[in-house]
């Protein structure tokens, strides 16, 4: 029997990690966006559709209509591509904010393309899922850029090597790693975020940012803090796009001063990022950094996760033949 329902879950996720700017990003623990698919057959005569019946959770005011969503547009693309029979009917639990720099239109579109793959007779592979869910990306941001999407797909510290052909590779990480993944109560778009970044920039600081990458690579596959610590610093994208985000030197000041190995922005923002050595570290570490904000006159929310191996997947399945 095949699956006629299934809700698949996508976790928040970190873009860029300071040095890897569009190319490096890893997923959190316990935050993310859950999608629930059913098989949609068309009327007699009609085109397979994507249909969204309802939108629910932390964020309000998502349309509905599937053209311009992130989750429906996937899966238009999907059905096209494919030449399916049939189409979706979806409902959507969103877990990240709007414009929160942890990738909620990632989560909202590979959730979808995850719970929308188990329920094809034949399923995809990960890397066409990719190509999918970069479709969503460039709704989203007017980018096709897979910092978030790969991560959220494929799980673990991610390197989106090429679009065309897709290729990631996933980074070992021989020693545990948290994070400490900070949201104040702002929403930063990734458009007016992406604007502030010029179009060239000088050679000596591609050449000192892609030295901290490197390194910071190194630190990655040996386990090495002091390494990582030293590493973890973006000359190219974060001076830039730091003036959009309130208190954010307080915040990271209040980071490394708490005991974080690096702190920086997440994705485009407004949400910041602290890699940490244990669990503990990073509770300090993240209540240091809402601290900070507070003090700033700005609610934020909190979040601490070991850098997980997990991307989107499935997490309830019902059978045709139990409907």
């Amino acid at each position: 029997m095949s699956i006629n329902i299934a809700t698949a879950f996508a976790p928040a996720t970190v873009a860029n990690v300071a040095v890897g700017f569009d190319v490096l990003g890893f997923p959190v623990d316990g935050v993310g966006d859950t999608v629930t698919a059913e098989r949609a057959w068309p009327s007699a005569g009609g085109n397979p559709s994507v249909s969204i019946s309802s939108i629910a959770g932390v964020v309000s005011g998502l349309p509905l209509d599937a053209s311009r969503n992130t989750a429906g547009i996937v899966l238009q693309h999907l059905i096209r591509e494919l030449d399916l029979p049939f189409g979706f009917k979806l409902s959507i639990d969103k877990g990240i904010p709007l414009s929160s720099g942890m990738g909620g239109s990632a989560a909202s579109s590979s959730a979808a393309l995850v719970v929308a793959n188990a329920l094809l007779d034949r399923p995809l592979e990960l890397d066409a899922l990719l190509g999918f869910a970069l479709a969503g990306e460039e709704l989203a941001s007017g980018c096709a850029h897979g910092d978030n999407v790969a991560p959220c797909l494929y799980g673990g510290l991610t390197i989106l090597r090429s679009v065309n052909p897709v290729d990631v590779v996933r980074v070992p990480l021989p020693a545990p790693l948290f994070v400490a993944l900070v949201h104040p109560h702002r929403e930063l778009d990734t458009r007016t975020s992406r604007s502030a970044l010029p179009v060239e920039l000088p050679l000596k600081d591609y050449v000192a940012q892609s030295s901290r990458l490197a390194a910071f690579m190194v630190a990655c596959c040996t386990g090495d803090f002091v390494l990582m610590s030293r590493s973890l610093e973006d000359i190219l994208v974060e001076p830039r796009r730091a003036r959009l985000i309130p208190a954010f030197g307080a915040v990271k000041h209040a980071a490394l001063r708490a005991g974080a190995l690096g702190c920086s922005i997440s994705g485009s923002g407004p949400s910041v990022f602290a890699l940490c050595r244990t669990q503990a570290e990073a509770s300090k570490v993240g209540a240091a950094m809402a601290a900070a904000w507070g003090a700033a006159g700005v609610e934020s929310d909190v979040w601490v996760s070991a850098l997980s191996q997990k991307g989107a997947r499935i997490i309830s399945t019902d059978l045709e033949g139990n409907r």
